[in-house]
């Protein structure tokens, strides 16, 4: 059983993850910051990654500690992401498809190495009580939230239907 919950998670991981990516690579430059709602799409893009990436993990702090954060302080530079102000800073299409990749990366290792008990365990990010494993299903429903608004910006705009895809988009 714990295999099967295991690699579902890691699948679902990856597809979302996947139709997020098929919207960055649908996006043309010309709509790469333009309001999507009340962020820009790089933004949004952004929020979902960060925020995948956060609940993957114990804490904030664990997360700005990442050899990944660490060595790309100019990308994240004053995490505003995570302050209760409005977003303004833009992201480079590159970052996004790197952080997007180090998500994916980090989604599956987490998945892989996570117990039986880690998975039943109460999460305790942001002081919830739910389990990991609900904590998971979570983001990844936050990060197919998103990618269905800007696969729908993009279908409102240009005309073009990012194609709802599985996992193992690289």
């Amino acid at each position: 059983m714990l295999d099967t919950c295991k690699q579902t998670l890691a699948s679902q991981f990856d597809a979302s993850l996947c139709m997020l990516n098929g919207c960055v690579d649908h996006c043309p430059d010309g709509l790469w910051d333009a309001p999507v709602v009340n962020l820009k799409f790089c933004q949004v893009v952004f929020h979902t990654l960060m925020f995948a990436d956060y609940y993957l993990g114990p804490s904030v702090e664990a997360m700005k500690a990442q050899p990944f954060h660490v060595e790309r302080v100019e990308f994240f530079r004053d995490y505003e992401e995570l302050e209760p102000r409005a977003q303004v800073l833009l992201y480079d299409r590159l970052g996004v498809r790197e952080y997007l990749d180090h998500c994916l990366q980090k989604a599956a290792r987490v998945v892989a190495e996570s117990s039986a008990a880690h998975l039943a365990s109460p999460c305790g990010v942001r002081g919830w009580t739910f389990s990991w494993a609900e904590l998971h299903v979570r983001n990844i429903r936050h990060i197919q939230y998103h990618a269905a608004q800007l696969g729908l910006f993009l279908r409102m705009r240009t005309g073009e239907v990012v194609e709802w895809v599985g996992s193992g988009w690289r």
